[in-house]
């Protein structure tokens, strides 16, 4: 008999519901194909959870995620708190306090481009082609995470940068070992010219280098990654790196593939982990069905390989790429024949329900014409 696999779904704010929806209808569809048995079970969080109980992260929902094999998350954000610097309660804190509770320190990033989508990329076509990135950034210590102060008077404050032994040595053998699926190399990005905390990182992954003998790693400041990034993404592997830079680089690199609406993560920790798009809540987007789905699917197949369903996440994937190779997408992709979200949903569906055998026409979808047959 099938194990039953219980998943806790965050929709969120904006677009988060539109996104995750399609997500869940796609996994459903992989538990009939694999006989594999999901059991969805919701709770809310961000701004919709605040406007709901006046706590972006409600003890329901905390307790959800706890006794949960994986959590599916949406977007969060609400311009309602976005344009109030004042405001004491908001969505993030949602966000932050369950990565922290849930203990999820590694944040994973996959970056990488598509043949049929080069051309939508900023960056020429011969710096970006067949870039292949794994991030990897501490998620639960560093700036975010430290004493904060500002004074009465509001003219002065601080953040603290604190990172332990421990915070260092869990993220970072997991990117050694990914590193040795992949092409075998780690850069360690930080600013070790200036930073005691940086320091710190070169000394202990130097030393848990000696027991990854077939990884080479080599090191880089923040800022020339960030320009290495947009000269020369070919030359990064795996990228490890701490809580604030690694905010800022992924969402640097997510320009390579041509939209953030392609990119997915996952964060992982000792017992729990997350999954959800890399974007955020898009809120001039909500309820009209145009936003990109495809962060969020993807993010459903990261959640497939953290629960070792490694055939399902494939076939996700396959179908993913073959929905963008025929041009099945939605308007940031294609502005001139383009889909909605629950149409390019449905295409991912029936693809891993039928693959050649499916009711699409191919010849006339890449001719712009979704004609059944």
């Amino acid at each position: 008999m099938s194990k039953n696999y219980k998943i806790a779904v965050l929709p969120g704010d904006g677009i988060g519901p539109e996104v995750t929806n399609e997500s869940v209808k796609i996994l459903k569809v992989i538990a009939s194909v694999f006989n594999y048995n999901f059991q969805f079970d919701y709770g809310v969080m961000g701004a919709e959870a605040i406007f709901q109980t006046g706590n972006p992260l409600p003890e329901e929902t905390l307790e959800l995620c706890k006794n949960s094999d994986a959590v599916l998350f949406g977007a969060i954000g609400d311009p309602a708190f976005d344009n109030n610097p004042d405001a004491k309660v908001r969505p993030e804190q949602g966000l932050l306090k369950l990565r922290k509770e849930l203990g999820l320190f590694a944040n994973i990033r996959p970056i990488k481009t598509y043949d049929s989508l080069i051309k939508k990329s900023p960056l020429k076509k011969e710096i970006i082609e067949g870039t292949d990135i794994q991030i990897y950034r501490e998620l639960i210590s560093g700036i975010y995470f430290g004493e904060k102060f500002t004074d009465e008077n509001g003219e002065y404050a601080y953040d603290v940068c604190k990172y332990s032994r421990e915070d260092i040595v869990r993220i970072a053998h997991l990117a050694f070992q990914d590193a040795q699926k992949r092409k075998k190399k780690v850069t360690l990005v930080d600013k070790a010219n200036v930073l005691d905390t940086s320091r710190l990182w070169r000394k202990i992954c130097q030393e848990i280098a000696q027991e990854y003998p077939d990884v080479t790693l080599d090191f880089m400041f923040v800022d020339n990654a960030a320009m290495q990034m947009i000269l020369n993404p070919k030359h990064f592997d795996v990228i490890l790196t701490e809580n604030m830079f690694g905010d800022i680089i992924s969402d640097e690199a997510s320009v390579i593939g041509g939209s953030i609406g392609l990119l997915p993560s996952a964060s992982i920790g000792e017992d729990n982990a997350l999954f959800e798009p890399i974007h955020g809540s898009y809120p001039q987007a909500k309820g009209k069905g145009i936003a990109n789905p495809v962060a969020s699917i993807l993010s459903a197949a990261m959640l497939l390989d953290y629960l070792g369903l490694g055939p399902a996440a494939e076939k996700l994937r396959e179908s993913v790429e073959h929905a963008i190779e025929s041009r099945y997408v939605t308007v940031d992709l294609n502005a001139d024949q383009n889909y909605s979200t629950a149409e390019v949903g449905n295409f991912i569906s029936d693809y891993i329900q039928f693959s050649e055998k499916t009711y699409y026409n191919y010849e006339n979808v890449k001719l712009g014409k979704s004609t059944i047959v």
